[in-house]
């Protein structure tokens, strides 16, 4: 009798078992990784998971990167990095529509997790999916569609995650750099996320840290291990090809602010130089010039000081572009020379002249494209500054 009772709870330990291992291996979880697309909001790919039930032949996309329209002030959170991300589910097939339509490829990466893994991904996903937890506040360079996955992948394997990231000095990449790679053919989009995005992302970026881009995560995910659950094996079992569209070619276009910019300064020059010989200053473009970089200084200061982007901090584009020029208008304007006036362009100039200084030493990149505008502010402030007072005040 014990024998037959022993047999009995064996078998129902082996049937229970079986059926948790067969459970385990109905469900398959993918890294999706789509390509950039055309436009700013999409230039640098993005990443989901994908989760394939085989015995119940369901088949989700957990996406990360998602927001609500119809959040109360919408535009204003988005301004202020106060705006919450999301995650969302849609089945694959409307994924997969999505970015057909688009034009984006897609690439899988399926996952080896064993029953374990894989229950706790699911246990992960149902639960960050409830109502109070699928909001999150999204961070460009820290927290997006890209690392909630790394990290979600980080928290279900823990030490048995081994990444083989191992980059050579001559490898080594900023923030900046990073980004620039996919926005070189948007020049005014490159020399916006410039203005706006201070020193602080102008330092290396660790292997891990380059996950914020989904291709980099890609091809983390293609060399990670998995190690201490049995043999060594890499994390991906296998590759696959979802679509795949000709990859197109891409040039900045032939209006970009590399060749306006310079035009301006060669006009700039030319405006100086006939000032210089007729004695007249020309005030009339010192307004609109001076003007621009005031309210560009705001735009810099708001960014800096008024919104939680973690990357728009210590930007010292403020150093040519300043609010204080603003000021500046009112006493290039009037018909009386204010003694302040000179001293405003002496700061200013000091500043334009540090503004370099910072490019030379790497304290921060600027746009290439803005040499010119640095110039023009340059000669500019030193040509007013010295003839201000001898030269009759013109518009003309």
């Amino acid at each position: 009798m014990n024998k037959q009772i022993k047999s009995l709870i064996i078998f129902f330990i082996l049937t229970f078992s079986s059926l948790g291992q067969v459970m385990g291996q109905a469900y398959q979880i993918s890294l999706l990784t789509a390509d950039p697309g055309d436009e700013l909001y999409s230039a640098f790919g993005h990443s989901a998971i994908r989760v394939l039930d085989k015995l119940n032949r369901t088949d989700y996309v957990f996406n990360y990167g998602t927001f609500d329209f119809d959040t109360p002030n919408f535009y204003g959170k988005f301004a202020s990095g106060k705006l919450d991300y999301m995650l969302s589910v849609s089945t694959f097939a409307s994924f997969v529509s999505e970015y057909d339509r688009q034009g984006r490829g897609i690439k899988e990466q399926i996952l080896d997790l064993n029953v374990e893994q894989t229950e706790y991904m699911l246990e992960f996903l149902q639960t960050n999916y409830q109502p109070d937890r699928r909001y999150y506040r999204y961070d460009f360079f820290y927290d997006n569609c890209a690392t909630r996955i790394r990290d979600a992948l980080d928290l279900v394997l823990g030490d048995k995650l081994v990444w083989r990231d191992e980059v050579k000095e001559s490898d080594e990449k900023t923030f900046r750099n990073l980004i620039d790679e996919y926005v070189y053919t948007l020049p005014w989009a490159d020399l916006g996320i410039d203005l706006a995005l201070g020193a602080v992302i102008d330092v290396d970026a660790k292997p891990l840290e380059e996950q914020f881009l989904p291709d980099y995560m890609f091809e983390s995910f293609a060399r990670a291990e998995i190690q201490g659950d049995g043999p060594i094996r890499p994390l991906v079992k296998e590759t696959l090809v979802i679509m795949e569209f000709p990859k197109k070619e891409k040039s900045m276009g032939a209006f970009n602010p590399y060749w306006v910019f310079w035009l301006v300064a060669i006009i700039f020059t030319a405006i100086t130089f006939i000032g210089f010989k007729k004695k007249k200053l020309f005030i009339g473009f010192d307004l609109a010039f001076f003007g621009l970089l005031g309210f560009l200084g705001i735009v810099v200061t708001l960014l800096w000081f008024a919104t939680e982007h973690s990357a728009t901090k210590w930007n010292w584009n403020i150093l040519w572009a300043f609010p204080g020029h603003l000021v500046l208008i009112k006493g290039l304007w009037s018909k009386t020379l204010a003694p302040w006036v000179r001293k405003y362009l002496l700061f200013a100039l000091i500043m334009a002249d540090a503004a370099v200084v910072f490019w030379i030493l790497v304290w921060q990149s600027f746009h290439p494209s803005l040499m010119p505008i640095l110039l023009i502010l340059i000669l500019r402030t030193n040509y007013l500054y010295y003839n201000i007072g001898k030269y009759r005040l013109t518009t003309s």
